[in-house]
């Protein structure tokens, strides 16, 4: 796990021992995956109320270490510490060997800062939020439903009051129609 940071000429820097890389034992085109997954191991070795050590080492390293991580889990801040160690990326990206053969083995997600979203269950905190919508929305669906029939019911009501037959009913048409007529020749 421990290795040396390297300059974009393959030298290694004289202050190789002191450089934050070094100190979380990665290279310094490592992802921010390994960096998390290295700081983690190192503060749990390192932390002053779980490790065996003295206390004023254990403190003095987990110090070095946060610090170290605070760093570069900052792409702003790892950028202008890589310029001060006299890193660069763009001298050491090469392309890989493998470039023109096609992935033998599937991609592992437990290893990816990104997760498929529909390869994790729901937290109950989702599954509530869910309920609630729901409920929500079968009480509107009835609510809608009861206004719906009492105001029906108030409607149907007035024209069962006053039952008039097809004779009435085309009596009536015909005087709305010659009232209609007579206010357009009017004007």
């Amino acid at each position: 796990m421990t290795q040396t940071t390297v300059n974009q000429n393959g030298e290694v820097p004289q202050s190789s021992a002191t450089t934050y890389y070094s100190l979380l034992g990665l290279h310094p085109s490592t992802s921010v995956i390994d960096i998390r997954r290295a700081y983690r191991e190192l503060s749990k070795l390192y932390h002053p109320d779980t490790t065996e050590l003295p206390a004023n080492i254990a403190t003095a390293k987990f110090q070095q270490i946060n610090e170290a991580y605070a760093t570069l889990c900052s792409p702003e801040r790892r950028l202008s510490y890589d310029l001060k160690i006299g890193y660069s990326r763009f001298g050491v990206i090469q392309a890989p060997a493998d470039l023109n053969h096609p992935a033998s083995r599937p991609h592992d997600w437990s290893k990816s800062a990104y997760l498929d979203a529909s390869d994790r269950p729901l937290s109950s905190g989702e599954i509530f939020v869910l309920f609630v919508l729901g409920l929500t929305f079968v009480g509107c669906l009835l609510l809608a439903i009861a206004v719906a029939v009492i105001r029906g019911e108030a409607t149907l009501q007035t024209h069962l009051s006053q039952p008039l037959n097809t004779q009435q009913q085309i009596t009536q048409i015909y005087q709305l129609n010659t009232q209609t007529e007579s206010k357009i020749n009017n004007q």
